[in-house]
């Protein structure tokens, strides 16, 4: 069976190349391309498969499967040879959540074009809009001290197995009138011990009212109408506490952000 190899020794034969040659027209070192002609090398660096390619003038498409008849071969920068051998050296949640965070990227991007986002799972599977950052209370002012007021919601959300978000039970609380504070739209108290070291059964989350929350960021979350506090992670919410597993957002009808948290109370 013909082999990448293979095919790069017959492109050099035909061009008359030898490997001192290659050396020179590639930058690669003649020791390195010496062992990877040879075989000796398993996993060749992508950058020196298409610092080959380019010395012999062919398609990267054709040196790693054959397929001359390829078209969409394109001329790879220096970061995208680094960020792709990166990617070849995350495992399979890393290149999943890389994969979110390209997608998302991709559709922001889009929208800014006028566009139309390409949705590449079911509308079911997330219901997390795109982001409208806010520009805080003081934005290009000093903020103020002192106190100012926030409704707290009694029933806990969950740091640990979710409960029905209601907001029957609430009442006004004071809190710091600070440029750190400033963001905070409502308050909740957390049950549950999943987001401990930093969090623990009891706390006050300030949170502020939004619909968007970016991946790794703390957040209050909706799924199928029980609430939760966790960490986005694309897919997924995740746990601080490693005793909790992740939670599929796939396995949920309806998926909703209700805020991001920005801080929490301290205890008195």
């Amino acid at each position: 069976m013909e082999t990448y190899i293979d095919r790069i020794k017959q492109m050099k034969a035909e061009r008359k190349l030898t490997n001192d040659r290659l050396s020179e027209l590639s930058g690669i070192p003649l020791g390195t391309l010496s062992k990877l002609m040879a075989g000796m090398n398993e996993s060749p660096k992508l950058s020196n498969i298409v610092a080959i390619c380019n010395a012999l003038d062919c398609s990267v498409d054709y040196i790693v499967t054959g397929n001359p008849e390829n078209t969409n071969n394109y001329t790879l920068s220096t970061d995208e040879i680094r960020l792709i051998e990166q990617y070849r050296e995350l495992d399979r949640w890393g290149r999943e959540l890389t994969d979110e965070v390209v997608s998302r990227e991709k559709d922001r991007v889009a929208s800014l074009r006028g566009e139309d986002a390409v949705e590449d799972k079911p509308a079911s599977a997330v219901r997390i809009l795109k982001p409208i950052k806010s520009a805080g209370r003081f934005a290009g002012a000093q903020a103020p001290t002192g106190k100012r007021t926030v409704m707290l919601y009694e029933l806990p959300v969950s740091a640990g197995v979710g409960v029905y978000l209601d907001d029957t039970r609430a009442e006004r609380v004071s809190i710091p009138n600070s440029e750190k504070t400033a963001e905070a739209d409502y308050a909740l108290r957390i049950s549950g011990n999943s987001m401990e070291p930093k969090y623990h059964n009891g706390d006050v989350l300030l949170v502020q009212n939004t619909e968007w929350v970016e991946i790794g960021e703390a957040g209050i979350f909706l799924l199928d109408g029980s609430g939760f506090f966790k960490i986005y992670g694309g897919d997924r919410l995740i746990s601080l506490n490693p005793d909790y597993g992740p939670i599929l957002l796939k396995d949920f009808a309806d998926v909703q952000c209700r805020g991001r948290v920005i801080g929490r109370l301290r205890r008195k």
